[in-house]
């Protein structure tokens, strides 16, 4: 029975797919910043996990409590909306440490039981905004394009000991915290003050554009996704996960 380990699984897509790996009948190893048994299922085939991937310290004791892993999904993240030019420094670096150093920091943690053993594969959970022109994203795109050519990267130098490295790249899901930010925008409503008032009137607009356009993503699509990438045998590097997204990819 294969393991697989899962970042951010306390909601949306991490939640998700760890009940789909769950449904299929492999072992969850579900992780969360702040632990609660309360949002996914009892079960000797699901364990939660305290992981924070901004702490190396918690990164090495999750893996020591999972064990070997078959699989890693690194699916944790904070979103950001707002107008660059009202974006602190801090809250760009808040991101990046996230979205992009703490994806780096658990691969690197599990890539050595992954090319001793000569088998493996990490999926990295982007978003569409890599594929196309969504503003608003300035800070939250450039993590994730990082990521995207990270993995591209990693992918080669993993292939020679038979470990797989990809990207499954989530359309816009109403249901995420993303999209309330969007629509919260959308409404009229302040966005942590990261959008100056001379930008307002073009930002309501822009987040009225979006949570009107008519595809859009489910969990369930990312979950499917991230299962159909981890045992893909084409060489395929990115997938993306919903109907939108899927549009975005093949209009590039």
């Amino acid at each position: 029975m294969k393991t697989v380990l899962i970042t951010g699984t306390s909601s949306g897509y991490g939640r998700e797919t760890a009940l789909y790996f769950h449904s299929q009948g492999w072992n969850v190893i579900a992780t969360m910043r702040a632990p609660r048994t309360d949002v996914l299922p009892k079960s000797d085939r699901l364990r939660v996990v305290e992981l924070d991937v901004t702490r190396p310290d918690t990164i090495a004791a999750a893996l020591e409590t999972a064990g070997p892993v078959d699989v890693l999904v690194n699916n944790a993240g904070v979103p950001s909306i707002g107008v660059f030019e009202g974006t602190p420094m801090a809250r760009a670096r808040e991101v990046f440490e996230t979205n992009t150093f703490g994806v780096m920091a658990v691969t690197q943690a599990v890539l050595p039981q992954f090319r001793e053993r000569g088998s493996g594969v990490v999926v990295n959970v982007t978003s569409s905004v890599v594929l196309g022109h969504m503003p608003l994203t300035a800070v939250y795109k450039a993590s994730k394009m990082a990521v995207e050519g990270f993995t591209a990267s990693l992918a080669l130098e993993l292939a020679p000991f038979g470990v797989q490295a990809k990207t499954v790249q989530p359309g816009a899901c109403l249901t995420t915290s993303f999209a309330a930010n969007a629509a919260k925008a959308a409404n009229g409503a302040p966005l942590d003050e990261l959008i100056p008032a001379p930008y307002a009137p073009w930002a309501q607009k822009a987040m009225g554009d979006f949570t009107a356009q008519d595809l859009f993503t489910k969990e369930s699509d990312v979950a499917e996704t991230v299962w159909r990438a981890v045992h893909d045998t084409t060489g395929q590097l990115r997938f993306p996960a919903g109907p939108d997204a899927v549009s975005l990819s093949q209009a590039k």
